[in-house]
């Protein structure tokens, strides 16, 4: 029964001390480190041990009772906040009986602000009288176990608990025959419990907390913000400090180790920001402070620079260079510098107070030009100038050349072109005609990049009116489409269609048979005496003229071109055949 007791006594002592290990294991560890600390109490003990007694042949088993009169006693020496090496020696007696044991081993301890949870294991001896038996015993013994102290002040502590198991071997071999194995070496299976007052002394003293402010920048201008920072030491780093901010100069914001302060509403003047830090869970040496000084200063006038661009030339041929030169100054006084040179146009080079643009290659038209002054606060202006770049000059007009890009008109054989066949129709001498038409408008043109040539298309009256205005537009199409093929710009040319309205009339074309320089007097005649086929000939044409010159066509028709006959409507002489001299009959017989 009393075995039995006993250990559900060291199971219950030993249970209490691993939930009390499993309770502060989630507390702040203190950082108290006493070098040494001594324990003396009051200290409990049951044996747990049967003897043998009476005749050594035939012994009686004697059950050691509990010992309820005992002190104990410890010193530890600790190497850190954790581990130490500890010394125990404890005594108790009751019924005539006595047992002492002495110990040394390792101890580990967790120390908080508010309980200190230890456990130990030590090795050494025990000596054991009891009544009734001749011979005290010494033995081999072992302590494992632990407790609880509650801190009542830097060197004082109540040992609340300890409890222990205390193992035993001893031998009575000289009192009991070797028949009765169990009590010629019993084992000792005890318990202990103890309580009482620990004393700790040495180790390192407490150090006041410490705090350091500093804030940056030290000099503001009124509204604008400033930092404050605090640096706290020698707290215990597993507590939480608490900061609180105040200040006599502004609105001072505090979060945690930092503030900021709002000069907006400040006079100028030197002011302080002081921080409070505070360890809510140390019972002393939990505050420490600081402050940091910082001027306001008057906001000095800010005006921005002025700045004023300008180029020279202002204007110039595409090609040329143009210099620009920055002018800013400061109304407060203060350094600028020019930068951030742009242009709309061109290539723009430009550093400090000039700049250089290049108009290679730009089309002509009007150009921006601008750049920054920015002062040594950040204030800055912008100015810009505009430039012109103009058309390199045209060269001279050949007036020569121009007269003859009007000088013939252009016709066609009877009903052509057709709608089958709109790229047909021309014969080879009015394909010249339009191929040095071509070649001379393309040099005039370098002068005149706007010219224009107008192509009037006309029909002789012998078919209907629409059919006279859609042949008529064939015609100016054809001819355009020819000038298009040998170079002239298709925008450059303008169409017109006047069908058989318009016409020639009979002395027109007279006037111009009998004007026409290559005809001799002959030729004059022969023609007008056919003036009905000349007058529908003439009438199968296109007009060229040059737009805006106030000239038309040269309407004179190419009578001495290889296929004149053709467009005239006759045909192409053919060679007479080589007369051929017939043979006489035979003469009949």
């Amino acid at each position: 029964m009393i075995v039995s007791c006993t250990r559900r006594l060291l199971v219950a002592g030993i249970s209490v001390l691993a939930l009390c290990l499993v309770s502060v294991s989630a507390l702040a560890q203190s950082d108290s480190n006493p070098k040494w600390d001594i324990f003396a109490g009051y200290q409990y003990a049951h044996p747990g041990a049967t003897l043998p007694t009476g005749d050594p042949a035939n012994p009686t088993p004697y059950k050691v009772p509990d010992m309820a009169k005992g002190a104990g006693t410890a010193l530890t020496y600790n190497f850190d906040n954790h581990f130490g090496l500890e010394a125990d020696f404890g005594y108790n007696s009751g019924s005539g009986n006595s047992l002492t044991t002495a110990s040394i081993g390792p101890r580990f301890i967790w120390r908080t602000d508010d309980v200190n949870v230890f456990a130990h294991a030590m090795l050494g001896g025990n000596w054991l009288n009891v009544t009734g038996i001749s011979q005290g015993t010494n033995g081999l013994g072992a302590i494992i176990g632990g407790g609880i102290d509650i801190p009542i002040n830097k060197s004082f502590s109540w040992r609340l608990f300890e409890a222990d198991y205390v193992y035993g071997h001893h031998n009575y071999a000289n009192l009991v025959s070797a028949a009765f194995p169990n009590l010629r070496h019993p084992t000792f299976d005890g318990v202990r419990l103890r309580t009482g007052i620990v004393y700790s002394w040495g180790g390192a003293e407490p150090v006041q907390p410490t705090a350091a402010c500093t804030i940056q920048p030290s000099e503001v201008f009124v509204g604008e913000p400033l930092t404050a920072t605090v640096t706290a030491s020698n707290f215990n780093p597993k507590h939480t400090v608490a900061y609180s901010w105040t200040g006599n100069g502004g609105q001072v914001t505090g979060k945690d180790t930092t503030a900021t302060i709002d000069t907006a509403n400040a006079a100028p003047g030197s002011y302080t920001v002081t921080a409070h830090a505070t360890d809510a869970r140390s019972k002393k040496f939990n505050e420490a402070s600081c402050s940091a000084n910082y001027t306001v200063k008057a906001i000095p006038p800010k005006n921005p620079p002025t700045m004023s661009l300008s180029a020279s030339p202002a204007s110039i041929v595409t090609g040329g260079s143009i210099n620009v030169a920055a002018n800013c100054t400061s109304p407060d006084g203060v350094p600028v510098s020019v930068a951030n040179w742009q242009s709309s146009g061109g290539s723009l080079t430009g550093s400090g107070n000039s700049g250089t643009l290049s108009t290679a290659g730009l089309a002509p038209g009007t150009y921006t030009i601008t750049a920054t002054c920015t002062d040594s606060r950040g204030l800055n202006a912008q100015a810009q100038t505009t430039v012109t770049v103009e058309k390199p000059p045209l060269p001279p007009v050949d007036k020569a050349l121009e007269a003859r890009l009007s000088l013939h008109s252009v016709y066609f054989v009877t009903a052509q072109p057709t709608e089958k066949d709109p790229n047909g129709g021309l014969l080879a001498s009015q394909e010249r005609t339009l191929a040095t038409l071509a070649s001379d408008f393309a040099v005039y043109m370098k002068s005149k990049p706007d010219a224009h040539l107008v192509l009037t298309g006309h029909a002789d009256p012998r078919g209907g009116v629409a059919y006279n205005q859609k042949l008529s537009e064939r015609r100016a199409a054809r001819v355009k489409g020819f000038l298009v093929d040998h170079g002239v710009p298709a925008d450059a040319i303008e169409t017109e269609a006047l069908g058989d309205q318009h016409n020639l009339t009979a002395e027109e074309v007279k006037a111009s048979v009998e004007g026409n320089p290559s005809l001799n007097k002959e030729e004059r005649a022969r023609t007008l005496r056919n003036m009905r086929t000349i007058l529908l000939a003439s009438n199968r044409r296109v007009d060229i003229s040059l737009k805006g010159t106030g000239d038309t066509s040269v309407r004179q028709f190419p009578f001495n071109a290889e296929d004149a006959l053709t467009l005239i409507g006759g045909h192409t002489p053919v060679k007479k055949a080589a007369p051929t001299t017939k043979k006489p009959a035979p003469k009949k017989k």
